[in-house]
């Protein structure tokens, strides 16, 4: 876990001292089932679930000498409940205990980024009323296109980040679940009433089938919801970067009072915080990529995986809750440049409404291809000379022959091309 993207909450999900705990729960139900089923003795269960606790520093002193860590966590564990530490982990393996904890540790994470993304999505969806009707230059391929509005952009990426709410809560049924069926899954020494009871207990779901472990395609559906989810935050904050490009400054992410830009230029404000989540994004796709790895295990299990997971699980889930934080507090607090965004829209003197034109001239009369060729040649001359792609239309003597002068005027509205936003704005208010 890195420091520096370390939140507080989710550090705590993925700290030694929630995953003992975790541990020390999933023994504890155990202990309280098998005694249920009269498996165990109801006196040792009693002592396990009053007795039982652990010391971490402990546990490492004793996994230096067993290299095994659930060993030495039994270990310190039973020190403290005495004699009836013999039906601790009673016909268990240790992923029994490890994977189950790790459903409960990834769920607890889920939730944490759940909260965040529902708070993004309150967010954009906020921003896209407020800039419903803010106009400006969308763009394809970096070039200018259409209009659009910038609240359009904010509808856009709710619904996109609608769609990882979605995925991130799948990916949390798909993981809502624990196992108790012993070394390879065949429940040879615990019976299959014991992992249901225990399953239970803690609000989780029994697998239908394991082997040694939990099946990793499950593990590996969350990361993929969580490399997406990235994604989601690396496209927006790649188009405030683009957007606040010097010779387009449209937008700009916050800049606070006694912030430096750069160490040599006194003049910067750049998009770091942008430029930062894009970065992560690429962390998260990574990881994903491992956990993908990790599916196929020889036989019935190797640990091919563990050590992978140690690190892109915590990893994954603390990188994504801080580009979220982040995210959001960009979004909520950027710089919008409305008459920048008009600037932009007309320059080159409306070549954005070239289509319009087109189709203007196919409708009375003109070939496609002629229509084509003559509005293109207008365009290129604007574009080429910084002209007017209007006044070029208007000079044009094909063109006169078919349109007067109010009809090439009203063929430059912007209004004709926005005309039918609201009925996404309308789908907006229902997610």
């Amino acid at each position: 876990m890195i420091p520096r993207y370390t939140l507080k909450e989710m550090g705590e999900v993925w700290s030694d001292e929630n995953k003992y705990e975790k541990w020390l729960q999933i023994e504890k139900a155990v202990a309280q089932s098998q005694a249920e089923l009269g498996i165990i003795p109801r006196e040792a269960a009693e002592d396990i679930k009053n007795k039982a606790k652990f010391d971490i520093k402990e546990i490492l002193k004793i996994e230096e000498k067993t290299n095994h860590d659930v060993i030495a966590f039994l270990t310190n564990v039973g020190f403290y409940i005495g004699k009836s530490s013999k039906y601790l982990h009673f016909g268990l393996t240790s992923s029994d205990i490890g994977d189950t904890a790790f459903s409960l540790q990834i769920i607890d994470a889920i939730n944490i980024i759940e909260k965040k993304l529902t708070n993004l999505l309150d967010v954009a969806k906020e921003k896209a009323f407020q800039y419903k009707d803010t106009i400006m230059v969308g763009r394809t391929h970096g070039i200018h296109a259409e209009p659009i509005t910038f609240g359009f952009k904010f509808a856009v990426w709710a619904f996109e980040i609608k769609r990882d709410i979605n995925r991130i809560e799948n990916a949390k049924e798909n993981i809502r679940y624990g196992k108790i069926s012993g070394a390879v899954g065949t429940y040879a020494n615990t019976p299959p009433k014991v992992e249901k009871l225990v399953c239970e207990k803690l609000d989780l779901k029994y697998s239908p089938a394991s082997t040694q472990v939990l099946q990793r395609d499950r593990h590996a559906e969350v990361l993929s919801a969580l490399a997406i989810t990235g994604g989601t935050l690396e496209k927006i904050a790649l188009e405030f970067r683009n957007l606040q490009r010097t010779d387009v400054k449209e937008v700009e992410e916050p800049f606070m009072e006694g912030q430096k830009g750069s160490s040599a230029m006194p003049h910067k404000k750049n998009p770091i915080l942008c430029e930062r989540i894009c970065g992560l994004a690429r962390v998260l796709r990574g990881n994903m990529v491992a956990g993908f790895e990790n599916i196929a295990l020889w036989h019935e299990r190797d640990i091919s995986h563990s050590s992978v997971e140690r690190i892109i699980f915590p990893d994954s889930f603390i990188i994504l809750d801080y580009m979220l934080d982040k995210m959001i507090f960009i979004t909520k607090n950027l710089k919008i440049m409305p008459k920048n965004m008009e600037r932009n829209l007309m320059k080159y003197g409306g070549i954005v409404f070239s289509q319009r034109v087109l189709l203007e001239l196919i409708s009375k009369g003109m070939l496609r291809e002629d229509a084509y060729l003559i509005v293109q040649n207008a365009a290129l001359k604007a574009w080429e000379e910084e002209g007017s792609f209007k006044d070029n239309i208007m000079k044009d003597t094909k063109i006169a022959k078919l349109l007067n002068k109010s009809e090439i005027e009203s063929l430059f509205d912007v209004n004709y091309h926005l005309k039918n936003i609201d009925v996404v704005f309308e789908r907006l208010k229902n997610i």
